[in-house]
């Protein structure tokens, strides 16, 4: 896949995007769970810029906080992340992008738009809360009587967040999509 200049800058705002959405209600935690708006810029970032750069921006946000930079929530980064109960909905976010962008490519409908986006949404939850589980049973110290069920009630509170900002990103990207093809469309017309 070769990158053209504006799809570095797309993929590179998509990664900025990403890192204020992580820290935009930085010190909000519902049991144990930082409440962010990762889930609705990785839809975004799937929706607009496609499978492959949406994919591409949301491993570039996640590699920036491996070395070290504060991106991921709390302002926290660095390669101790890996070992977080949350570093799993960091990597579903790469999984998220792809997905729904997919989805879209297949069929670009509304309707399309807004099922990616709740489908996206359950991708982030279902590996987010998954590794979230077995972090705490296998090396971060689970809460005694911890189960996967509670992991799954912890998850309970943002759901609500989440459900809504998927939607809104659905229907979001599907006004900008509709903008910018026409914007494409129009540019390629004017240069043949």
């Amino acid at each position: 896949m070769k990158l053209k200049p504006i799809d570095i800058t797309m993929a590179a705002m998509f990664a900025a995007l990403m890192a204020i959405g992580a820290n935009i209600t930085a010190f909000i935690m519902i049991g144990g769970v930082p409440i962010t708006l990762t889930t609705f810029f990785s839809i975004l970032s799937g929706l607009i810029l496609g499978s492959r750069l949406g994919a591409i921006s949301m491993t570039i946000y996640a590699l920036i906080g491996l070395a070290g930079v504060p991106v991921f929530a709390q302002f926290s980064g660095g390669p101790q992340s890996i070992l977080m109960p949350t570093f799993g909905f960091i990597l579903s976010n790469i999984l998220v992008a792809y997905a729904v962008g997919k989805m879209v490519e297949i069929k670009s409908t509304r309707t399309m738009f807004l099922i990616a986006s709740l489908v996206g949404m359950a991708i982030n939850y279902i590996f987010g809360t998954t590794w979230m589980y077995f972090a705490y049973v296998l090396w971060f110290g689970a809460p005694e009587g911890f189960s996967y069920g509670m992991a799954w009630l912890w998850m309970v509170a943002p759901l609500p967040k989440d459900i809504i900002f998927s939607v809104l990103a659905g229907g979001l990207a599907y006004r900008i999509q509709g903008l910018v093809y026409k914007t494409n469309k129009s540019e390629n017309k004017s240069i043949a």
